[in-house]
C-alpha cells in the first residue's frame, strides 16, 4: 500500500510525527476537560411562576394558559409539561433537538417579558426562566453548622464564603440555602388608614415610586460628560419609614404613622440540617468544559482558609464534593485500564517478544491519536468516554496484531524482511481498512442517537471510533516501520514456544470437527440456525430497562406529608426520620431539607421548589460502600417506613440516563377534573394490585380545602369599592406584597414587603374584619361586601401540550422491570371504559425508551445497515460474500444474551451498544477468513484447499485479537458500575461464542455458497 511504502521509506518523518502524537497525547490527557458525566445541553427550559395565595384553578386561568399559548406558538416546539400547585406553576417547554439553545432561551424570555406587560397579573411575585443544563449540577455542597448561632450570623458567614467562591472563575451559581433572607417588613395598620381615609392603593403607589431606581442620564459641562445619579432605591429602614404617603392641605403623613417598619427575617420556607444539626448550605456549580480536578485545587484552599475564620460556635462540614467522586471513579477506570493493558500483554506472548513490543508501542500511540481527535471534537474525559477508550483498547490492537502477525508469518515462511514488510502488509491492508470501516459503521448509529440520551451516551461511541480509526493509521504506517527495524527472519518456522502450542491446540481442537462439518454442511447450518433461533428466544427473557440505577453510595428520601401541612409539622416529621437514620452506622451524612428539595447534586434530579408539606433527605454512605450494601440499606429502610403513620416516605435511588418522574407513569387526559379524578382511581387500583409495584401515588387521591372569598359585586359597586382593592387587601393580609427593594451593607438587594401583622390575621374570622377603602376613602369591612367560605379544589393541575391530565405514578420493586409490569397492566388499562375525549398515555421509562429508540434512531440504523453492506460489497464484489460474513452475527448474539442472563442484567441501551459493536467485531473476524480464502483461490487453490488453508492461517490472528479484546474488556465487566458493565459483558459473551463457532460456520457457509471472484454481482 502506498501509505505503508511512504511511512517505511520516510521513516524519519514517520518517527517525528508519532513522537509529536505521543507528546500532544500526553498533554491532552492532562489538560482536556474532566467531569463525572458528559455535559448535555438539552433544548429544555423551566419557567417558574410564584404567585402566593393563588389556587391551582386561578393560576391555570390567569398565568398558565397565557404562557402556554405563547410558548406553544414558537417554532420547533416538541412538548410542554406543566404542573400547577398552590401559588406555584412550573412550565417545562422542550424543543426539537438541534435548535440553538441560547437563541431559543432568548425567544422564551422575550415572550415572557411581553406577557408581563400585557396579560399576566401585575402582582406576581416571581417569574424566572432557566435553561436545563447538566452543568447546573452542584459540584460542591458545604454546610455551616451551628445549633447556637443566630440566623443572621450564619447568613453573614455564608455571604462571606459565597463572595470568596464567586471569585473562582470556573465556578458559577454560588448560592446558599436554609435561612430566610432579611427584608424590610411594613406591617400596615388598616384601622389607622381607615381613620385617615387613605386608600391602600395610595400607600402602595407611593412606596413603589420611591423604590424606583431610574438612571439620571448624563450632562455635558465645559466639554466634559458627567453622569447624573438619582436618589435611587431605599438605603435603610429610616428611608422606608419616612416615605410620604399623603400630602394635602399642608398635612403630611409618613408611612411610619400608619405602619410598623423594621428589619425582619422573611417567611421560613426552607429548613436545612446536617446529621440532625441546624445549618445553612452553600453550593456551587462548575462552568462547562473545565477540569473538575483543577477547579477543586482552586476551591479547597478557599474553604480551608475560610474555616479558620469561623466563630467557635460554627463549624464547616464539606458534605458533598463531586471532584472526589470523579477522582475515585476515574481512578477505578484508570486501574481497569492498566489491568486491561497487562492482560493484553499476556495474550501477545505467542507473537514473540519483538512482535509483542511493536503491538505494545502501537497501543498508547493509537489511544493518544484517538484522544487528540476526541478532544478536538469537543468531548470531555468522563466515565463514558473512558469506557469507550477501554472498549477501544480491546479492538484497536486487532489491526496491529493482524498486520504484525502476517509479517511474522511471511518471515517464518522464509521471505526476506522487506518482502515480509511490504507484501505482508499489502496482503492484509485492504482487509484491515474494510474491518475498520465495518467497526466504525457499527458504532455510527450510536453517535446519532436522538435527544438528551443520545448526547449523554455519545462520547462512548466517539471514543471507540476515533481510537479504531487511529489504530488503522498506526497499523498501516508505524507497525510496518517498526517491523522493518525490529523483526528478524525466523530460523524456526513454527514460531516460539507459545505460538507453537497455541497453533497445535487450535489445530487439534478443530481437526475432528471441521471434516464432519464440511462433510455435512446442511446439517451444520441447521444447527447454526437453531442456535440463532435460541439466541432470539433468549432475547425475550432478558427484559428491558433503558438505563440502570446508579451505583453511587447515595440516595434520596422524599417525605410527603398530608395535604396543607405546614413547615413546623413537616419539620417535626423529618426529625423522626432523622432519628431512624442516625441508627445506621454506614450512613456518613444525611442532609435534611424541609419545605424544599436538596440543591441539585445529580445530573438528572432537579431541586424541588418550595412546598410546605414536603421534605427531602439526601443520604450519603461511605465512599467505599458497594452497590449491594446500598441496595440492602434501601430495602431495610423501605420496610421500616412502609407503614409510617405521619407521612408517605419514598426512598428513591438515583437513576442513570434521562430524567424520569417514576418507573411507571400513567397519564389520563381529559378536560373535566372530576372525571379525571374518577378515572385516576381506577388506574391507581390496577397498579396497586400488581405485585411488582410499590409507592403508587395519585395526586388526585385527596382534594384540599381552600378559603373562598366571594365578592358581591352589586354591593361593592353600591359602596364604591373596587374588586381589585379587595383582592389587594386580602393578599396583603395573607401573603404580603413586595413593593421594592433596598441595598444592604454588602451591596446585596433585599425585598421591601408590605403586609399586615400576621398574629392579627391568623384565622378566618380575622379576614372578615379587614377594611378596604372605597373610592372616597371611606373604610368598608370586607364582611359587608363578601362572604368567606371553604371550597374543595385539586392539589395540582397538570397539562401536557396544553391538555389537562391526571397522573398515577409507581416505583418498581427490586429486580422487577417496568416493562414486565406494563405487559400485565396495559391490557387492563385498555379495558377501562373512558368517556369520549378521555384517553391514557404511558410516560416514565416507556416514554423515555420511545424518545431514545424511536424515529431518528431507526433511520440511522437503516442508513448504517446500507453503509455496512456497501463496504462489504466494495470488499467482495458479491452478495454471496456478504451473506457468508453476516451469517456469524446471530451466533455472537447468543453468547452475549446468555452472559447477560447469567449475570442477571436486563437488556438496556448500553447492552444494545454492546450488541451493535459486537456485530462489527464479528464481521471483522469473519471478513479476515473470507478475504484470505478468496486470495488463496485467486492463487489457484481449490475451494476445499483454500478453506482449510485460510482456516489454519487466519484463525490464529482471529483468536489472538478475540482473546486480547476479552482480556481488555474483563476489568470493565467486573466493574460494579451498572451503566458500563453490561456493555463489556455482551462483548465478552459474544466474542467467546462467535470466535468458537465462526471457525466452523464461516468455512461451511463458504463451501455452500462460494462467492464468485469476478467483478460482477
Amino acid at each position: 500500500m502506498k501509505i505503508t511504502n511512504f511511512a517505511v521509506k520516510n521513516y524519519q518523518f514517520t518517527l517525528i510525527i508519532f513522537l509529536l502524537v505521543a507528546v500532544v497525547g500526553v498533554l491532552t490527557l492532562f489538560t482536556m476537560p474532566r467531569s463525572e458525566d458528559p455535559t448535555t445541553h438539552a433544548p429544555q427550559y423551566i419557567i417558574t411562576v410564584i404567585y402566593p395565595g393563588t389556587s391551582p384553578k386561578d393560576m391555570e386561568e390567569q398565568v398558565v394558559k397565557p404562557i402556554e399559548n405563547k410558548i406553544y406558538g414558537l417554532e420547533n416546539i416538541e412538548k410542554i409539561l406543566t404542573t400547577v400547585e398552590d401559588g406555584v406553576a412550573v412550565i417545562q417547554p422542550k424543543f426539537k433537538y438541534g435548535v440553538d439553545v441560547d437563541n431559543k432561551y432568548q425567544e422564551i424570555s422575550t415572550e415572557i417579558n411581553a406577557l408581563k406587560n400585557s396579560e399576566l397579573p401585575k402582582d406576581i411575585y416571581l417569574i424566572k426562566t432557566e435553561k436545563v443544563s447538566s452543568s447546573d449540577v452542584k459540584v460542591l455542597q458545604v454546610a455551616l453548622v451551628s445549633d447556637q448561632a443566630s440566623g443572621k450570623m450564619l447568613r453573614d458567614e455564608a455571604d462571606i464564603l459565597k463572595t470568596q467562591l464567586e471569585k473562582i472563575t470556573n465556578l458559577k451559581e454560588v448560592k446558599y440555602f436554609g435561612m430566610p433572607e432579611q427584608e424590610i417588613r411594613i406591617d400596615m395598620q388598616l384601622d389607622k388608614l381607615a381613620q385617615l381615609k387613605i386608600p391602600l392603593n395610595v400607600v402602595i403607589g407611593s412606596l413603589q415610586s420611591e423604590a424606583a431606581d431610574i438612571p439620571g442620564g448624563s450632562v455635558n459641562l465645559d466639554s466634559k460628560v458627567f453622569n447624573v445619579k438619582t436618589s435611587g432605591k431605599f438605603k435603610n429602614v429610616e428611608d422606608v419609614a419616612n416615605t410620604v404617603i399623603y400630602n394635602a392641605n399642608g398635612k403630611i403623613i409618613y408611612l411610619k404613622d400608619v405602619a410598623d417598619v423594621s428589619y425582619k427575617d422573611g417567611i421560613v420556607d426552607h429548613i436545612t440540617r446536617v446529621n440532625g444539626h441546624r445549618c445553612i448550605l452553600v453550593t456551587a456549580a462548575m462552568k462547562d468544559n473545565v477540569n473538575i480536578a483543577s477547579v477543586q485545587k482552586e476551591y479547597l484552599p478557599v474553604l480551608e482558609e475560610f474555616g479558620k475564620t469561623l466563630p467557635e460556635n460554627i463549624r464547616m462540614v464539606k458534605n458533598f464534593d463531586q471532584a472526589n467522586m470523579v477522582s475515585e471513579r476515574l481512578g477505578h477506570l484508570g486501574f481497569d485500564f492498566g489491568l486491561a493493558i497487562v492482560l493484553v500483554v499476556v495474550t501477545l506472548l505467542p507473537l514473540g517478544f519483538r512482535a509483542s513490543l511493536i503491538v505494545m508501542i502501537s497501543i498508547p500511540l493509537s489511544l493518544a491519536l484517538g484522544l487528540i481527535a476526541l478532544n478536538m471534537l469537543g468531548y470531555s474525559l468522563n466515565q463514558l468516554s473512558i469506557v469507550g477508550l477501554v472498549v477501544a483498547l480491546g479492538l484497536l490492537v486487532d489491526d496491529s496484531i493482524v498486520v504484525v502477525e502476517n509479517i511474522e508469518r511471511w518471515l517464518r515462511e522464509g521471505h526476506s524482511r522487506w518482502d515480509a514488510i511490504f507484501k505482508g502488509t499489502q496482503q492484509i491492508g485492504v482487509a484491515v481498512v474494510g474491518c475498520t470501516a465495518t467497526l466504525v459503521i457499527a458504532f455510527l448509529p450510536l453517535a446519532f442517537l436522538p435527544d438528551i440520551a443520545g448526547e449523554f451516551i455519545r462520547s462512548l461511541p466517539m471514543a471507540v471510533m476515533t481510537s479504531v480509526l487511529a489504530s488503522m493509521i498506526v497499523a498501516l504506517t508505524l507497525v510496518p516501520f517498526l517491523g522493518s527495524r525490529m523483526l528478524k527472519t525466523h530460523t524456526h518456522g513454527e514460531g516460539n514456544f507459545f505460538l507453537k502450542h497455541l497453533q497445535r491446540f487450535l489445530t487439534r481442537s478443530y481437526s475432528r470437527i471441521m471434516p464432519l462439518a464440511l462433510k455435512w454442511p446442511k446439517a451444520t447450518i441447521s444447527i447454526s440456525l437453531a442456535l440463532s433461533g435460541l439466541a432470539f428466544f433468549l432475547f425475550t427473557l432478558t427484559g428491558f430497562k433503558l438505563f440502570p440505577t446508579s451505583e453511587k453510595p447515595m440516595f434520596l428520601i422524599n417525605i410527603k406529608l398530608p395535604l396543607q401541612a405546614d413547615i413546623p409539622e413537616s419539620d417535626r416529621v423529618t426529625k423522626l426520620v432523622e432519628g431512624e437514620l442516625k441508627k445506621h452506622k454506614e450512613i456518613v451524612f444525611y442532609t435534611s431539607n424541609v419545605g424544599k428539595g436538596n440543591p441539585q447534586i445529580y445530573y438528572n434530579v432537579h431541586q424541588q421548589d418550595v412546598k410546605p408539606d414536603f421534605a427531602q433527605v439526601f443520604v450519603q454512605l461511605d465512599e467505599e460502600a458497594s452497590p449491594g450494601e446500598k441496595t440492602e440499606l434501601i430495602k431495610r429502610l423501605r420496610k421500616k417506613f412502609s407503614d409510617f403513620p405521619y407521612a408517605k416516605i419514598e426512598i428513591k435511588d438515583f437513576e442513570q440516563g434521562t430524567p424520569i418522574e417514576a418507573n411507571i407513569v400513567v397519564r389520563v387526559f381529559g378536560e373535566n377534573q372530576d372525571t379525571l379524578r374518577s378515572l385516576s382511581f381506577k388506574v391507581e387500583e390496577i397498579l396497586r394490585k400488581h405485585p411488582g409495584t410499590f409507592f403508587v401515588n395519585n395526586e388526585l387521591n385527596t382534594y384540599k380545602s381552600d378559603v373562598k372569598i366571594k365578592i358581591d359585586k352589586e354591593k361593592a359597586r353600591t359602596l364604591g369599592v373596587l374588586t381589585s382593592d379587595v383582592d389587594k387587601v386580602v393578599r396583603l393580609a395573607v401573603a404580603g406584597l413586595t413593593v421594592g427593594d433596598y441595598i444592604d451593607d454588602r451591596g446585596d438587594s433585599r425585598n421591601v414587603v408590605i403586609t399586615m401583622p400576621r398574629d392579627k390575621f391568623s384565622n378566618l374570622n380575622a379576614l372578615k374584619k379587614l377594611y378596604v377603602n372605597n373610592v372616597q376613602g371611606t373604610p368598608v369591612l370586607v364582611d359587608q361586601i363578601a362572604t368567606i367560605s371553604f371550597e374543595t379544589s385539586p392539589t395540582a393541575i397538570n397539562h401536557f401540550n396544553k391538555s389537562r391530565f391526571a397522573k398515577v405514578t409507581s416505583l418498581t420493586k427490586e429486580h422487577v422491570l417496568a416493562n414486565d409490569i406494563l405487559k400485565d397492566v396495559v391490557p387492563q388499562l385498555n379495558k377501562l371504559k373512558m368517556p369520549q375525549g378521555y384517553y391514557y398515555k404511558l410516560s416514565g421509562e416507556a416514554e423515555s425508551e420511545g424518545d431514545t429508540l424511536g424515529g431518528n434512531f431507526l433511520s440511522v440504523i437503516i442508513l448504517s445497515t446500507f453503509l455496512f453492506i456497501g463496504v462489504l460489497l466494495l470488499q467482495f464484489k458479491t452478495f454471496k460474500g456478504i451473506i457468508i460474513v453476516l451469517s456469524i452475527i446471530p451466533l455472537g448474539i447468543l453468547g452475549g444474551v446468555v452472559l447477560l442472563l447469567m449475570t442477571g442484567n436486563p437488556m438496556s441501551l448500553v447492552s444494545i451498544i454492546g450488541f451493535i459493536g459486537l456485530s462489527g467485531i464479528q464481521v471483522k473476524n469473519s471478513l479476515l477468513l473470507v478475504d484470505f480464502t478468496n486470495q488463496l483461490r485467486l492463487e489457484g487453490h481449490s475451494i476445499d484447499e483454500a478453506i482449510n488453508m485460510a482456516g489454519e492461517t487466519r484463525f490464529l490472528p482471529v483468536v489472538l485479537t478475540s482473546i486480547t479484546a476479552i482480556c481488555g474488556l474483563l476489568p470493565i465487566a467486573l466493574n460494579p458500575n451498572p451503566l458500563i458493565a453490561p456493555l463489556a459483558i455482551v462483548l465478552i459473551g459474544g466474542l467467546i461464542s462467535s470466535t468458537i463457532l465462526s471457525r466452523i460456520v464461516t468455512p461451511v457457509m463458504y463451501k455452500l455458497i462460494p462467492p464468485s471472484l469476478e467483478n460482477d454481482l
